[in-house]
């Protein structure tokens, strides 16, 4: 039967929104349709020109709906272009403006090595030069007072070499220029006068916080990804303007919040991993509705896999990241292959492993799987288009968790043949292994690097996986979910409508924010209250001033203030929630006793000293316009079809098992082996796994 979701009705008409999610494998869109119902629609991505895939996708979803693009209210999109242009190292020419001395931060960084017993390990390459990194004599001390004004004439100097070099986009970070940003501003009007076209990212904007390595990284990574995000926002809206689309174009952060297009290309390392965040958006949306408050998300595509948690209903966010390295995490125990970011982000825990990613054997023959990925193009062995490596999709296919039918109503064909072919000749005959223990092993590993994943933001976080209940999604994250469970003793799995493209449907259920932070750094007993309020105030106001310019009324907003707060003496803060209003003694003892709880939590003892420090003072605008959207999706055709023969592993080995839809398990609990097929994904039921259906749609299984 068909896979492809029922024919939308073109009865209702009326403006629509659409969630854009660009994969490494597929452009996934969800549609809001004007009758309250949400339709989705998957497609290949383009990686040579991203913007191509979302506007012809949705052009072909409208034809087919009866819908003219027209109609279009709102574009909300996650997009992996800022993330690709660091991996590949494709970003703009940039130079970097810093205070004499501090030429060479970015190179030395912070100590901190990921695995201590890799020998062949070595730091990243800067993303600028050292050519192109030119220090300027000046100086300010930690309060911000002036030891050594700024030399204009060095500074000009500085600036004939970046007109040489014809840099396309130049970073400012002065020394100690959150607490004064005077020297920062006369540098920047100077380069604005030299290098009109160059972009410029000025660290009192990027990050007005101290801590020098940090600042300048993230100074220089906004840099370094801004002319290409610029270009590709503005093509996209081009593109969307041929097709008499107007709608405004809302872009997804890190932080989990939306902001205009605008903004995202004013300080583009607020939406590195814009597509992560909107997945962990819709699960502690749909956790909410549901009723379950501690979750373990699994999010895996096509090239890599990304994991966080819901804790009694919540997001937990960090204040750091670090991007561009095999696993991208905000763990401070997995530091030092990437390109550390200090901006507030959803606690995701990203590796490379997905459907696309290439498993091989190494120099002694033990078998690996990613972090390499076929990607879009080719793709899989599977798909046809060139590759002869095998990927995790290709041992899928091989064991049966996969269909022979082709992916996504049509989109991809599924080449069975080729797909044993290079499981054959790569791994099993060099391996001695059959073709079903190959594909098993690629399954395993691709498994067991998941559980690192999860590990990384719950175990070393001090939380237990097996007190958790995982929601899986993503285009492969449901084929994977129950193996991935079994490893960590989690005995419940939610997969959600549509998981396929769960992502895609969470930009929809975003709201704008917009995050801000002030550098205090006090003991908590000595500061002034007046110091706290101050900064808040200064934030509130520059938040107001950025929503009003984005469009935004300044009545339909909310404010949530945090702190970081650390031992005195010690050098780890940890985020805690701050009364709002005036702050008072009490609303800082308050924030003390939650600190100690989650240092403990996470930690496992609470500190001798009863000093505390805060350091940073923080503030969230939230713009309330009531376009969040739980919606019913349009069902699947499929019901239930012929049985096949699945391989389970050596325990196992082969077994017949059913092929349903979703509906079926309306009706009735299924015992595993057992295959939910969907036209965006396929869940599998191990033997041991029982399936049901809960009141939300929801696929729940369980452990038996």
């Amino acid at each position: 039967m068909s896979q492809h979701p029922s024919p939308p009705s073109s009865a209702a008409t009326g403006p629509f929104r659409v969630g854009v999610d660009i994969g490494g494998t597929f452009t996934d869109l969800v549609f809001l349709r004007p009758d309250g119902s949400l339709a989705k629609f998957k497609r290949p991505s383009t990686p040579d020109d991203y913007s191509r895939a979302i506007v012809e996708g949705v052009g072909t979803w409208c034809e087919r709906a009866g819908l003219p693009p027209s109609e279009i209210a709102e574009i909300v999109h996650a997009t992996t272009v800022a993330t690709n242009a660091i991996l590949e190292r494709k970003g703009a020419h940039t130079g970097l403006l810093t205070t004499e001395g501090f030429r060479d931060v970015l190179e030395l960084r912070r100590i901190r090595i990921p695995m201590s017993y890799d020998l062949g390990w070595s730091k990243p390459v800067p993303l600028v030069e050292r050519a192109w990194r030119l220090a300027v004599p000046e100086r300010l001390d930690a309060q911000g007072q002036v030891l050594r004004p700024l030399d204009l004439v060095a500074l000009e100097s500085a600036i004939d070499q970046l007109v040489e070099a014809d840099v396309e986009a130049v970073a400012i970070c002065f020394l100690h220029a959150y607490r004064d940003s005077a020297h920062e501003q006369a540098a920047a009007q100077a380069v604005r006068r030299r290098l009109p076209n160059a972009y410029l990212s000025i660290s009192h904007e990027v990050l007005p916080e101290m801590l020098e390595f940090e600042r300048t990284s993230t100074t220089v990574v906004n840099a370094y990804v801004g002319p290409l995000i610029a270009r590709y926002l503005l093509r996209l809206r081009e593109r969307f303007e041929s097709q008499a689309v107007k709608a405004p174009i809302l872009v997804m952060q890190s932080n989990g919040g939306l902001v205009s297009a605008g903004a995202a290309a004013h300080r583009p390392v607020t939406i590195i991993e814009s597509g992560p965040a909107a997945g962990v958006v819709a699960a502690a949306r749909l956790a909410a509705d549901c009723g379950y408050l501690d979750v373990i998300t699994l999010d895996m595509g096509g090239t890599t896999t990304k994991a966080s948690i819901i804790e009694q209903g919540k997001v937990l966010r960090a204040t750091e990241y670090e991007v561009g390295s095999p696993v991208s995490v905000s763990s401070r125990l997995m530091r030092g292959s990437g390109y550390l970011l200090r901006i507030p982000v959803i606690d995701v825990s990203e590796v490379g492993a997905g459907g696309g990613s290439i498993a091989s054997l190494d120099a002694e023959g033990s078998m690996r799987v990613g972090p390499v990925s076929a990607g879009a193009v080719p793709g899989p062995a599977c798909y046809g288009k060139g590759n002869d490596r095998p990927t995790v999709t290709d041992a899928n296919l091989v064991l049966g968790f996969l269909g022979s039918a082709s992916l996504a109503g049509g989109a991809l064909s599924l080449d069975r043949e080729r797909a044993e072919d290079a499981l054959r000749r790569v791994l099993a005959e060099p391996a001695g292994l059959s073709l079903l223990d190959a594909a098993w092993g690629v399954h395993v590993i691709a498994n067991s690097n998941m559980v690192r994943a999860i590990k990384s933001v719950s175990v070393e976080r001090g939380r237990d996986p097996a007190d958790f209940i995982m929601m899986a999604f993503g285009g492969a994250g449901p084929l994977h979910a129950a193996g991935v469970a079994a490893e960590l003793g989690v005995r419940r799995l939610l997969i959600p409508p549509a998981p396929g493209v769960f992502s895609a449907f969470g930009l929809l259920r975003a709201e704008v924010e917009h995050h801000a932070a002030r550098t205090v750094l006090a003991p908590t007993r000595d500061i002034g209250l007046a110091a706290i309020d101050a900064a808040f105030e200064g934030m509130r106001a520059d938040l107001l001033q950025r929503i009003a310019e984005e469009g935004f009324p300044a009545e339909a907003v909310r404010f949530s203030t945090a702190v970081d707060l650390r031992y005195r003496g010690q050098s780890s803060e940890i985020t805690v929630a701050f009364a709002e209003g005036p702050a008072t003694q009490e609303g800082l003892r308050q924030a003390e006793a939650r600190f100690e709880d989650e240092f403990e939590r996470t930690y496992g003892h609470r500190g001798q000293a009863r000093e505390f420090e805060l350091v940073t003072c923080r503030l969230v605008l939230t713009v309330v316009r009531g376009a969040d959207h739980a919606g019913h999706w349009q069902s699947d055709v499929l019901e239930e079809q012929a049985d096949r023969e699945v391989y389970f592993g050596a325990q196992h080995g082969l077994l017949r098992s059913r092929v349903i839809g979703r509906g079926v398990l309306a009706r009735d609990e299924v015992a595993g082996p057992a295959i939910v097929q969907e036209y965006d994904t396929s869940v599998v039921v191990p033997p041991g796994w029982v399936a049901s259906l809960d009141a939300f749609g929801n696929i729940l299984m369980e452990a038996r």
